[in-house]
C-alpha cells in the first residue's frame, strides 16, 4: 500500500481544519526577519499545494516538490484555477534537483517525519543547503516524540462525512520511534455506494538534539527551534517544532 494515492482525492476535504493560513503567516514573518520578502521559494513536500498557493499569493515565486503524482495533480488543478505561476516537480526529497538556487526552502506539515533513516534526513538537508542562496534559510516542521507517544500512539481516529469517511489506526513503536498509520478510506462513487481503499503511512519521531546535529552535519551554521503553535520557546508538551536553519 502506497501513501497518498487514493487519499490524495479526498485529502483536502479531510484536512479542512489544517491551519494553512496561520502557517503561511508564520513563515512569511520568519522570512521577513531574514530580509526575504520576495524571490524564489521552494515548498518541499508540497502535497496538494495549499501552502504553496498561499505563499504565491504573498508575492513569492514558488516551486513545489512532492513524491506523490496524485497529490501534485490536485496541486496543478489549483494552480490552473488561481492562475498562479507555480512550477511543480514530481521528485523525492532525498534526490530532488533544481535549476538553480532559491532564497528559501520550506517544508511544513511533518513531511520530513516520513524520512525513516538518519542518513536520509542528512541527505535531504545537504541538498537543501546546496540549493539555498547565500543567506538563504530553511524552515521546516516536525512532529515531536511527545506527540507520537502521548497523542497519536495507539489511538484510533475516525470521521464520518457524507461523501467520504476514514478510520485511522495508529501504532507507535517506542524502540524504533516509528509511528504506523493504517488508513482505511471509504469514498463515495458515482453510483452512490462507497469504495474502500487502504493506505499505510510510516513516520519517524526524531529528538530535537538529533535534528539540530543533522543540520550542522549538512553544513548549516545556525539553527533556531520554536514551538510551531506559539512560535515561542519549546515546552515539554510541544507537539510540533519549527526549525529555522541558515
Amino acid at each position: 500500500m502506497e501513501a497518498y494515492t487514493d487519499f490524495a482525492s479526498v485529502y483536502d476535504e479531510l484536512m479542512d481544519n489544517t491551519p494553512y493560513g496561520q502557517w503561511c503567516d508564520n513563515i512569511v514573518k520568519v522570512l521577513g526577519e531574514y530580509g526575504i520578502n520576495d524571490g524564489l521559494v521552494l515548498d518541499l513536500g508540497c502535497g496538494t499545494g495549499s501552502l504553496t498557493q498561499l505563499l504565491a499569493a504573498k508575492g513569492y515565486d514558488m516551486i513545489g516538490v512532492d513524491y506523490s503524482e496524485e497529490m501534485l495533480n490536485i496541486a496543478c488543478q489549483k494552480r490552473e484555477k488561481s492562475g498562479c505561476d507555480i512550477l511543480y516537480l514530481n521528485q523525492d526529497m532525498r534526490e530532488f534537483e533544481l535549476y538553480g538556487t532559491v532564497r528559501a526552502i520550506v517544508s511544513i506539515c511533518d513531511s520530513i517525519n516520513y524520512l525513516l533513516e538518519d542518513e536520509d534526513v542528512v541527505t535531504c538537508f545537504e541538498l537543501v543547503n546546496n540549493y539555498l542562496d547565500p543567506g538563504g534559510i530553511f524552515i521546516f516542521d516536525l512532529n515531536t516524540v511527545y506527540k507520537y507517544q502521548e497523542i497519536l500512539g495507539e489511538q484510533t481516529i475516525a470521521e464520518d462525512r457524507e461523501e467520504c469517511s476514514f478510520i485511522w489506526d495508529n501504532f507507535y513503536d517506542e524502540e524504533e520511534r516509528i509511528n504506523e498509520y493504517q488508513l482505511s478510506l471509504f469514498i463515495q462513487n458515482e453510483q452512490g455506494t462507497y469504495n474502500k481503499y487502504e493506505e499505510l503511512h510510516l513516520q519517524k519521531a526524531y529528538e530535537q538534539e538529533e535534528v539540530v546535529s543533522f543540520l550542522y552535519e549538512a553544513g548549516f551554521s545556525s539553527v533556531r527551534v520554536l514551538d510551531a503553535e506559539t512560535m515561542d520557546e519549546v515546552k515539554e508538551d510541544t507537539q510540533r517544532l519549527y526549525y529555522i536553519a541558515n
